[in-house]
Order: C-alpha cells, then structure tokens, then sequence
C-alpha cells in the first residue's frame, strides 16, 4: 500500500490529508487473482483506477467495488447485475432504492438455483435408477454358486 496527499473537501482545498492506493499486484496478491482478472474487471467498468504514468494506482473505492464484485460473482450473480448494483452503491444518501433492488436480483437468482437444484434432483433419481437396474441386470447374470 502506498499513500498519496489528497484533497480532503472542496470547502478546504489547502487541507490534505494522506489516503491509501493501491497497486494491481497489491490488490491481485489480497484477493488472489490474477493482475489479468484485475483488469478485466477495469474494462468492464466495474473499477476505474487513476494513473501514475503506466501504472495503475487503485483507491479504497476501487478496492470495495472488487470486494463486491467478487461478492456478487460468489452469489453467482452476472456481471451486469453486479455492475448495476455496485454502481447503485455509489449514492449512500438513500439506501432503500439499492436495497430493493438487490432483494430483485437475488429472489431471481434464488429461483434460478432453486430450478437448477431440481434439475439435479431429477438427474440424480435417473442416475440411481440406471446404477439400480445395472446391478440388477449383474446380479441375474452372475453364474449360480453350486450347493
């Protein structure tokens, strides 16, 4: 992590104060990902860190929105969805617009799980009906022990 004097508020412009940035390496080792995965998400918009010459610095807000994009993407949630949502976080003024939204997006999802939960059930019962019926069709064929 490195610090770097910034403005503190628009009303004191000679007050500084130091804030924390960070590298792509930094934030790739914290979150273990690659620095391909890191920009990746920098080219879908979901962080947008400044320059200092070639190298991207990340701030605090850069580094929140790749912990909730990950969150998201372990939801199992689309980029655009996590995108939408993040960005909404960007206004804390008034939270219950976000929140409504993330209740949407998650019911969704849960019926998306839910759907894909049964499919499997229903492919598992075939699959233990076939492993039935072979060991059934084995054991017919299996040659009589003699008594």
């Amino acid at each position: 992590m490195s610090t770097h004097p910034a403005p503190v508020a628009a009303a004191t412009p000679a007050t500084f104060t130091t804030f924390t940035t960070f590298t792509i390496g930094e934030l790739a080792r914290e979150f273990d990902l690659t620095t391909r995965a890191i920009r990746f998400y920098e080219d879908c918009g979901l962080l947008t860190p400044q320059r200092n010459g070639r190298n991207r610095v990340y701030t605090q807000r850069d580094r929140t929105r790749l912990k909730l994009t990950l969150r998201g993407k372990r939801l199992g949630l689309t980029l655009a969805e996590v995108k939408e949502l993040v960005g909404m976080y960007e206004t804390p003024r008034d939270t219950q617009p976000q929140l409504k939204k993330f209740l949407v997006v998650l019911a969704t999802h849960r019926a998306q799980l839910e759907q894909q939960m049964a499919d499997l059930k229903v492919t598992l019962d075939e699959v233990g009906a076939h492993e039935k019926e072979a060991r059934r069709l084995l054991a017919k064929a299996a040659p009589k022990a003699s008594g």
